[in-house]
């Protein structure tokens, strides 16, 4: 390592932080140290690390950086939705969304890319297609700037991007998320959602353990193919297929998301194809009612439809809960953020 290229510590797994201080002759007790400065107490300055010696810190401070985050700008719904959109180094942004739920507590939406290349029909991220995937340091940045001010009791991977189209610097994120000496959630907390990258699927279940969602959002080849291209190369047998293999604790159900589109996915059919679909699979779906927005011609459908729907399922012994879309009165959709403030420029 030249001292001349300074290392983010906050691109570094637990593991590559000890063999990066292991490299300037530390011992591993020191990572656990310098991981409890960074994300139990939030310090972004070596100066600050009092119970290391100064020498260590002057060349620490040499040789690695601590970078932050700081919001552009932030919307607030009047349910208390809180959206933040951060600046990166090289002039793009990226959205974060903190999301109280009943029991009081908060749920944070973090994103894993700039962009993304999936080209979802119903999701306003997918029109800026794919920039670049977020670094190790981006994603957890998210979560250090918005646990400054708020508590933060679970982690979604349910922002701008595809979450497995950049697998290592996610892995890494999660094992941030999960070592006792760094935010210490447990795996149970943190849910990583996918539009159905199977061969990722499966190397993620055997790399590491984290709730799995996956994107399902139609109940036929034909309407998936539309809504969400992706299923062109991973048709939906197939993805049920991998949902059944992947690793899961005995009491473990794999979340589907549904998006619940007037007319095009909310007949009693589509709810009697659905349980088909998940036959055999610990399952649970989200039914979450398109957020309409002006660059969609989608509609919500009526309570009616929506409350059928649900019952069909709930009475084939499907659990399946009505998500209630939080901050429709901000730009709460994935997206809106920074493209209503990238419209001003």
């Amino acid at each position: 390592m030249h001292t001349n290229q300074t290392v983010d510590l906050k691109d570094l797994s637990p593991d590559a932080l000890v063999d990066f201080l292991a490299g300037m002759g530390k011992e591993k007790f020191r990572a656990e140290q310098i991981l409890r400065w960074i994300y139990q107490r939030g310090v972004e300055n070596f100066t600050e690390m009092t119970d290391l010696a100064k020498s260590f810190r002057e060349e620490l401070s040499q040789r690695a950086t601590i970078s932050s985050f700081t919001h552009e700008a932030v919307e607030v719904s009047s349910d208390g939705t809180r959206k933040f959109l951060f600046p990166l180094h090289d002039g793009k942004s990226v959205e974060t969304v903190l999301i109280p739920m009943e029991s009081g507590r908060h749920t944070l939406c973090i994103s894993t890319q700039v962009g993304c290349a999936m080209q979802c029909s119903f999701c306003l991220t997918g029109t800026f297609g794919p920039e670049r995937n977020l670094t190790t340091s981006e994603i957890v940045n998210q979560v250090c700037a918005v646990r400054k001010d708020y508590t933060v009791d679970n982690i979604v991977m349910m922002g701008m991007g595809e979450p497995l189209h950049n697998l290592n610097n996610v892995v890494d994120a999660l094992k941030i998320l999960y070592v006792a000496t760094g935010f210490d959630y447990s795996s149970r907390k943190v849910t990583l959602s996918t539009s159905g990258l199977i061969p990722e699927m499966h190397e993620l279940g055997h790399r590491i353990k984290v709730n799995l969602a996956v994107s399902l959002n139609a109940t036929t080849d034909a309407v998936r193919d539309e809504l969400m291209p992706i299923n062109k190369r991973y048709p939906l047998a197939e993805l049920m297929e991998a949902c059944r293999r992947y690793p899961q604790a005995p009491h473990q159900r794999i979340t589907f998301e549904y998006i619940l589109i007037k007319g095009v996915n909310d007949s009693q059919a589509d709810a009697k194809r659905m349980v088909k679909l998940l036959h055999g699979i610990k399952a649970k779906v989200n039914l979450i009612p398109f957020n309409e927005h002006s660059d969609s011609a989608f509609k919500t459908p009526d309570e009616q439809t929506i409350r059928a729907f649900q019952t069909y399922l709930l009475d084939r012994q499907i659990v399946a809960i009505r998500r209630v879309s939080k901050g429709q009165d901000i730009s709460a959709a994935c997206g809106q953020l920074k493209g209503k403030l990238e419209n001003k420029l």
